[in-house]
C-alpha cells in the first residue's frame, strides 16, 4: 500500500514538473499569438487610413496604421494598443467606435505582429508606446490625446499614461498583471517568478494622473472579471470602473454601455 502510495506520489510530481517546466519554456507561446504579414502586403479598410512605418532601428520597423475620421476637423487622437492576438486587421473594425465622434485612432502593431518587425520584450514595448506617443505629439497637444488599451494593450498604455500626460486613459478588458492571469489558470505554480513579461497594471495606474475608465465584462473567461476588480484600489476616487453584466472578453462594444461611456469621454 505504502508502495503504491509512494508510486502516485512520484508521479504527480512528474506530472507538475513537466508541465511547469512547459509553461516556462512555451510561454511566449501560450500568451502571445502574432500574425505577422509580408512587408509588401496591402491593407483594405472601410473607413480612410494611411499607413507609418517607422524605422525605429536597423533591425525592427515600427507599422502604424491611422484611421481617419470623415468630418474635420478633428478633435485629437486615440493610441489604441491591440491585445495579445492578431494584428491590426483584427482589431481595425473598432476604429469606427472612435472616428464617428472626429478622432484620428493609431492603431500600433508590437514587434513581430502584422508587419512591425524586432525584438518582443516587455521594455522593447515600452519604447515604443513613448515613440508612438512623440509621434502623436507631433501633432497634437497632450490634452488631445486619449491613450487606448484593450487586454494585453493595458498594460502597455498604463505605463505610457504613467509617464506622459493624457487627456484620458481607457482600459478595456485590462488585468492586474500578467503573472496574475497566469496564475488564474494554474493556481498551483509559482507563476510570478516563472513568467517573465510582467505588465504590472496595477502598479502603473498609481502614477497616472489623467482620468481612467476601465471596463470589464463579468462573463470573461480570458482574464476573470474578479483579476480587473483588484485594479479598483489603485484607481483615483474621479475614475469610473465600469461593470458590463454578462460581458465578454470579446464583445464589449457590442452593449450599449460601453459606447455610450466611450462617446462621453470623448465629448469631454
Amino acid at each position: 500500500m505504502k508502495r503504491k502510495i509512494f508510486r502516485w506520489i512520484q508521479y504527480i510530481v512528474l506530472v507538475y514538473c513537466i508541465i511547469g517546466i512547459a509553461l516556462y519554456y512555451l510561454q511566449d507561446n501560450y500568451l502571445f499569438h502574432p500574425e505577422p504579414l509580408p512587408a509588401d502586403y496591402s491593407f483594405q479598410f472601410d473607413i480612410p487610413f494611411k499607413e507609418v512605418n517607422i524605422p525605429y532601428s536597423h533591425e525592427s520597423n515600427m507599422n502604424v496604421v491611422q484611421f481617419l475620421p470623415a468630418d474635420t476637423p478633428t478633435r485629437g487622437v486615440v493610441l489604441y494598443f491591440h491585445g495579445n492576438a492578431g494584428n491590426i486587421n483584427e482589431y481595425a473594425p473598432h476604429a469606427a467606435t472612435f472616428t464617428k465622434d472626429r478622432y484620428e485612432v493609431w492603431m500600433l502593431d508590437y514587434p513581430g505582429y502584422g508587419k512591425s518587425t524586432g525584438e518582443f520584450s516587455e521594455p522593447m514595448l515600452y519604447d515604443w508606446a513613448l515613440t508612438f506617443y512623440k509621434l502623436a505629439r507631433a501633432r497634437y497637444s497632450r490634452d488631445s490625446i486619449i491613450v487606448y488599451g484593450r487586454s494585453l494593450g493595458a498594460g502597455i498604455a498604463s505605463q505610457l499614461a504613467a509617464v506622459r500626460d493624457c487627456k484620458a486613459l481607457i482600459l478595456e478588458a485590462p488585468f492586474y498583471s500578467l503573472p496574475s492571469v497566469v496564475g488564474s489558470w494554474f493556481p498551483i505554480y509559482p507563476v510570478h517568478t516563472m513568467i517573465r513579461m510582467q505588465l504590472p497594471t496595477w502598479k502603473h495606474l498609481q502614477n497616472v494622473t489623467a482620468p481612467v475608465t476601465v471596463f470589464h465584462g463579468t462573463s470573461d473567461r480570458t482574464i476573470p472579471y474578479r483579476n480587473a476588480k483588484r485594479l479598483i484600489p489603485f484607481l483615483k476616487e474621479s475614475d469610473v470602473f465600469i461593470t458590463i453584466e454578462g460581458g465578454e472578453h470579446n464583445n464589449l462594444s457590442s452593449f450599449p454601455a460601453f459606447h455610450e461611456k466611450i462617446h462621453a469621454v470623448l465629448s469631454k
